[in-house]
């Protein structure tokens, strides 16, 4: 584990001397833009690489073990494929966790609370540092397993939600979290009866800025009307701006986006 902080702290010692010449945006860009995906119920996954393939842009893939509309789970060896598709592309990967359980609060000294989705504390685990760092490396080990690539020191809670002493027990093994601006927050996860794409798309194209962490799923269960086709024109209109796209390990070094919700 020790061999493993010293690394990924060597790593990010080397993006930051990199990112203090980077802080303009490239040349033929107005400001750059992070596109980031949470793991989801997989089903659309292809289609989004597609589109990223497309529009060559390379994006950050923050993964957890959830379960797929396929009825496996995404680090199974039915996803193995399409990992080491995203590996061959060149994007970024952090860790959401292996669980995909939410962080509800400090407890004691030494704990944080760790429960499932609707679930009350009695269904939850307290996780010490231990458990922490245990809980947040799971998904990279597995992960290396199916595409012989690790993660690049960076995690985001499931639904963003941190306490001080999470963010303090990730850092502590090595682990920098990062959450999503407001603005790019896409919105793929609420209703479409009121929420339609053409509002969302509408909304990010208006609002975002340069420097903005963008964030959407690899395919949401609730949605009726899927937002993820709409991240072709998204993309097009904010290229069209002048905008261009990096991953979060070419992040200048600057603050942290928090979660916008």
């Amino acid at each position: 584990m020790r061999g493993v902080i010293v690394s990924r702290t060597l790593a990010a010692l080397a993006v930051a001397a990199v990112a203090v010449s980077a802080l303009a945006a490239p040349p033929g860009c107005s400001g750059t833009l992070y596109l980031t995906f949470d793991t989801g119920h997989m089903e659309p996954a292809p289609a989004i690489a597609d589109i990223l393939a497309r529009h060559q842009v390379r994006a950050t893939f923050f993964i957890a073990n959830e379960k797929t509309r396929a009825g496996g789970f995404t680090l199974d060896d039915s996803q193995k494929a399409f990992w080491q598709r995203l590996v061959k592309e060149g994007h970024a990967f952090g860790s959401h966790t292996f669980d995909h359980h939410y962080f509800r609060g400090d407890v004691g000294d030494t704990q944080v609370s760790y429960i499932p989705w609707g679930k009350t504390t009695n269904d939850g685990r307290l996780l010490d540092r231990a458990g922490v760092c245990a809980e947040i490396g799971k998904s990279e080990s597995r992960f290396r397993e199916l595409t012989g690539r690790g993660f690049d020191g960076i995690w985001r809670a499931p639904g963003g939600k941190t306490t001080p002493r999470l963010l303090d027990y990730g850092r502590s093994c090595g682990w920098t979290h990062f959450g999503w601006a407001d603005a790019g927050f896409l919105g793929d996860e609420l209703p479409s009866e009121t929420f339609s794409n053409d509002t969302l798309l509408k909304r990010a194209v208006g609002s975002l800025r340069d420097g903005d962490i963008l964030m959407a799923h690899l395919g949401i269960w609730s949605r009726k009307d899927p937002f993820w086709p709409t991240l072709d024109p998204l993309i097009a209109q904010l290229k069209a701006k002048g905008f261009c796209f990096a991953t979060i390990p070419e992040r200048p070094a600057r603050a942290q986006a928090t979660p916008g919700r």
